[in-house]
């Protein structure tokens, strides 16, 4: 690999999903999470304790709300709208995802043709008060936007088969 490629990779890994030209705010007029403060209790483990290139380096584990569960794990139909994939970000030491959640990276689908620049998803990054601070962010729709389609990815999921 050529250095300035090297170098390209490592910028876009460090970057993850944060920062990026969507909108920001901290005073929570970003709206609500897309997803509920008690979404453990319904969404699911799609995707165990594991280090991240992207996303600050986190630890994350992905989670689907019950309407994204089929459509991620089978990997053979579209996302119905409104269904949600939800990543918990952990500090980077956290090898076991055990400890406090550090943010949330949520994606969350759109109808069919509304958002084709965003992949007909909404994305968030939400701080670890449930307070959005960035949505449809440039570096969620960049970074998905190259994982989209199989073998890849899934319906810009980036959810390659184990």
């Amino acid at each position: 690999m050529n250095h300035r490629r090297g170098a390209w990779i490592v910028t876009l890994a460090l970057v993850g999903c944060s920062g990026g030209s969507g909108e920001t705010d901290s005073d929570g007029e970003l709206g609500e999470p897309d997803f509920p403060a008690d979404y453990s209790a319904s969404y699911v483990e799609v995707r165990d304790c594991r280090g991240s290139g992207d996303h600050n380096l986190n630890k994350i584990r992905i989670l689907a709300s019950p309407s994204a569960l089929a459509p991620y794990q089978q990997r053979d139909a579209p996302f119905p709208a409104d269904a949600v994939v939800l990543k918990e970000e952990y500090d980077f030491g956290d090898m076991s995802c055990a400890g406090p959640i550090v943010r949330w990276t949520v994606m969350r689908k759109l109808p069919a043709g509304s958002a084709p620049d965003a992949l007909d998803w909404a994305w968030q990054d939400v701080d670890d008060a449930r307070v959005v601070i960035e949505k449809d962010g440039a570096g969620c729709i960049n970074c998905h936007t190259g994982c989209g389609v199989a073998p890849d990815g899934h319906d810009g999921t980036c959810s390659i088969p184990p």
